[in-house]
Protein backbone atom coordinates (compact mmCIF):
# COMPACT_ATOMS: atom_id res chain seq x y z
CA UNK A 1 0.00 0.00 0.00
CA UNK A 2 2.81 2.42 0.88
CA UNK A 3 4.48 1.56 -2.44
CA UNK A 4 1.30 2.53 -4.33
CA UNK A 5 1.21 5.95 -2.63
CA UNK A 6 4.89 6.47 -3.42
CA UNK A 7 4.22 5.78 -7.11
CA UNK A 8 1.19 8.10 -7.06
CA UNK A 9 3.26 10.89 -5.46
CA UNK A 10 6.02 10.44 -8.07
CA UNK A 11 3.54 10.52 -10.94
CA UNK A 12 1.78 13.65 -9.62
CA UNK A 13 5.12 15.40 -9.09
CA UNK A 14 6.13 14.48 -12.65
CA UNK A 15 2.98 16.07 -14.11
CA UNK A 16 3.39 19.21 -12.01
CA UNK A 17 7.00 19.57 -13.20
CA UNK A 18 6.25 19.00 -16.89
CA UNK A 19 2.95 20.81 -17.41
CA UNK A 20 2.93 24.55 -16.69
CA UNK A 21 -0.89 24.49 -16.82
CA UNK A 22 -1.08 22.13 -13.81
CA UNK A 23 -1.95 24.21 -10.76
CA UNK A 24 -1.90 21.67 -7.93
CA UNK A 25 -1.98 17.98 -7.04
CA UNK A 26 -5.76 17.85 -6.65
CA UNK A 27 -6.27 19.14 -10.19
CA UNK A 28 -3.75 16.62 -11.53
CA UNK A 29 -5.42 13.68 -9.77
CA UNK A 30 -8.90 14.68 -10.90
CA UNK A 31 -8.32 16.07 -14.39
CA UNK A 32 -5.31 14.44 -16.08
CA UNK A 33 -6.19 11.42 -18.23
CA UNK A 34 -2.50 10.84 -18.97
CA UNK A 35 -1.92 10.27 -15.27
CA UNK A 36 -4.99 8.02 -15.04
CA UNK A 37 -3.80 5.97 -18.03
CA UNK A 38 -0.31 5.49 -16.57
CA UNK A 39 -1.68 4.43 -13.18
CA UNK A 40 -4.14 2.00 -14.78
CA UNK A 41 -1.32 0.66 -16.97
CA UNK A 42 0.87 0.05 -13.89
CA UNK A 43 -1.92 -2.03 -12.32
CA UNK A 44 -2.62 -3.95 -15.53
CA UNK A 45 1.12 -4.54 -16.06
CA UNK A 46 1.39 -6.22 -12.65
CA UNK A 47 -1.34 -8.66 -13.61
CA UNK A 48 0.38 -9.20 -16.97
CA UNK A 49 3.63 -10.02 -15.16
CA UNK A 50 1.72 -12.50 -12.98
CA UNK A 51 0.47 -14.12 -16.25
CA UNK A 52 -3.16 -13.11 -15.67
CA UNK A 53 -3.31 -11.95 -19.30
CA UNK A 54 -7.08 -11.68 -19.73
CA UNK A 55 -7.51 -9.71 -16.50
CA UNK A 56 -4.59 -7.46 -17.46
CA UNK A 57 -6.10 -6.78 -20.89
CA UNK A 58 -9.54 -6.18 -19.35
CA UNK A 59 -8.08 -3.59 -16.95
CA UNK A 60 -6.23 -1.93 -19.82
CA UNK A 61 -9.43 -1.78 -21.88
CA UNK A 62 -11.22 -0.07 -18.99
CA UNK A 63 -8.36 2.44 -18.98
CA UNK A 64 -8.74 2.94 -22.72
CA UNK A 65 -12.49 3.51 -22.35
CA UNK A 66 -11.98 6.03 -19.53
CA UNK A 67 -9.03 7.96 -20.95
CA UNK A 68 -8.86 7.44 -24.72
CA UNK A 69 -5.29 6.20 -24.22
CA UNK A 70 -4.46 2.60 -25.07
CA UNK A 71 -1.43 1.09 -23.35
CA UNK A 72 -0.98 -2.65 -23.74
CA UNK A 73 -0.22 -4.20 -20.33
CA UNK A 74 2.76 -6.03 -21.84
CA UNK A 75 4.58 -2.78 -22.66
CA UNK A 76 7.54 -1.86 -20.45
CA UNK A 77 7.43 1.72 -19.23
CA UNK A 78 10.02 3.45 -17.05
CA UNK A 79 9.51 6.22 -14.53
CA UNK A 80 8.29 9.68 -15.36
CA UNK A 81 6.17 9.02 -18.44
CA UNK A 82 4.07 12.12 -19.12
CA UNK A 83 1.22 11.81 -21.60
CA UNK A 84 -0.07 15.31 -22.36
CA UNK A 85 -3.53 15.71 -23.91
CA UNK A 86 -3.36 11.96 -24.43
CA UNK A 87 -6.42 11.19 -26.53
CA UNK A 88 -5.55 8.68 -29.23
CA UNK A 89 -2.20 7.55 -27.83
CA UNK A 90 -1.47 3.87 -28.58
CA UNK A 91 1.44 1.95 -27.04
CA UNK A 92 1.88 -1.60 -28.30
CA UNK A 93 2.59 -4.82 -26.44
CA UNK A 94 6.34 -5.06 -27.02
CA UNK A 95 7.03 -1.32 -26.78
CA UNK A 96 9.66 -0.26 -24.26
CA UNK A 97 9.80 3.29 -22.94
CA UNK A 98 12.66 4.67 -20.85
CA UNK A 99 12.54 7.24 -18.08
CA UNK A 100 11.40 10.86 -18.34
CA UNK A 101 9.57 10.51 -21.66
CA UNK A 102 6.88 12.95 -22.84
CA UNK A 103 4.25 11.85 -25.35
CA UNK A 104 1.60 14.14 -26.82
CA UNK A 105 -1.85 13.24 -28.17
CA UNK A 106 -2.28 11.02 -31.19
CA UNK A 107 1.09 9.26 -30.88
CA UNK A 108 1.38 5.62 -31.91
CA UNK A 109 4.20 3.36 -30.80
CA UNK A 110 3.08 0.52 -33.01
CA UNK A 111 3.97 -2.45 -35.14
CA UNK A 112 4.11 -2.77 -38.90
CA UNK A 113 2.43 -6.13 -39.42
CA UNK A 114 1.71 -9.50 -37.92
CA UNK A 115 5.29 -10.36 -36.98
CA UNK A 116 5.94 -12.43 -33.87
CA UNK A 117 8.29 -11.36 -31.10
CA UNK A 118 9.57 -7.79 -30.70
CA UNK A 119 7.49 -5.68 -33.08
CA UNK A 120 7.14 -2.29 -31.38
CA UNK A 121 9.65 0.52 -30.74
CA UNK A 122 12.12 0.91 -27.91
CA UNK A 123 12.28 4.53 -26.75
CA UNK A 124 15.26 5.80 -24.74
CA UNK A 125 15.36 8.21 -21.79
CA UNK A 126 14.47 11.91 -21.95
CA UNK A 127 12.61 11.65 -25.25
CA UNK A 128 9.86 14.00 -26.44
CA UNK A 129 7.42 12.67 -29.05
CA UNK A 130 5.25 15.34 -30.70
CA UNK A 131 1.52 15.14 -31.36
CA UNK A 132 0.37 12.79 -34.11
CA UNK A 133 3.72 11.07 -34.50
CA UNK A 134 3.89 7.45 -35.60
CA UNK A 135 6.91 5.41 -34.49
CA UNK A 136 6.52 2.00 -36.07
CA UNK A 137 8.31 -1.32 -35.94
CA UNK A 138 11.00 -2.88 -33.74
CA UNK A 139 13.23 0.18 -33.95
CA UNK A 140 15.26 2.02 -31.30
CA UNK A 141 14.93 5.71 -30.47
CA UNK A 142 18.05 6.93 -28.65
CA UNK A 143 18.26 9.07 -25.52
CA UNK A 144 17.53 12.81 -25.54
CA UNK A 145 15.69 12.68 -28.88
CA UNK A 146 12.96 15.12 -29.93
CA UNK A 147 10.52 13.97 -32.59
CA UNK A 148 8.45 16.71 -34.23
CA UNK A 149 4.68 16.58 -34.52
CA UNK A 150 3.18 14.32 -37.19
CA UNK A 151 6.49 12.70 -38.05
CA UNK A 152 6.65 9.09 -39.20
CA UNK A 153 9.69 7.24 -37.90
CA UNK A 154 10.45 3.82 -39.39
CA UNK A 155 14.19 3.41 -38.70
CA UNK A 156 16.51 3.65 -35.70
CA UNK A 157 17.27 7.15 -34.40
CA UNK A 158 20.61 7.92 -32.71
CA UNK A 159 20.76 9.77 -29.39
CA UNK A 160 20.80 13.56 -29.05
CA UNK A 161 19.06 14.51 -32.32
CA UNK A 162 15.82 16.09 -33.50
CA UNK A 163 13.70 14.30 -36.10
CA UNK A 164 10.92 15.76 -38.25
CA UNK A 165 8.94 14.85 -41.33
CA UNK A 166 7.55 11.96 -43.33
CA UNK A 167 9.66 9.93 -43.38
CA UNK A 168 11.55 11.23 -40.35
CA UNK A 169 14.77 13.12 -41.04
CA UNK A 170 17.41 14.40 -38.63
CA UNK A 171 17.60 18.20 -38.44
CA UNK A 172 20.15 20.54 -36.84
CA UNK A 173 20.07 24.27 -36.05
CA UNK A 174 21.78 26.55 -38.56
CA UNK A 175 21.85 30.34 -39.04
CA UNK A 176 19.65 31.78 -36.31
CA UNK A 177 17.62 28.64 -35.54
CA UNK A 178 16.70 27.84 -39.14
CA UNK A 179 16.76 24.08 -39.37
CA UNK A 180 18.79 22.26 -41.96
CA UNK A 181 17.49 18.87 -43.00
CA UNK A 182 20.07 16.25 -43.83
CA UNK A 183 18.51 14.47 -46.83
CA UNK A 184 20.89 11.53 -46.50
CA UNK A 185 19.83 11.05 -42.89
CA UNK A 186 16.36 9.68 -43.62
CA UNK A 187 15.43 7.43 -40.74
Amino acid sequence: MIFMFKILREEIKNVLEKDPAAKNAVEVVLCYPGLHAVLIYRLAHKFYQWKHFVLARFISQIGRFLTGIEIHPGAKIGRGLFIDHGMGVVIGETAEIGDNVTIFHGVTLGGTGKDKGKRHPTVGNNVLIGAGTKVLGPITIGNNVKIGANSVVLKDVPSDVTVVGIPGKIVVPKNNNILYIYPDMVI
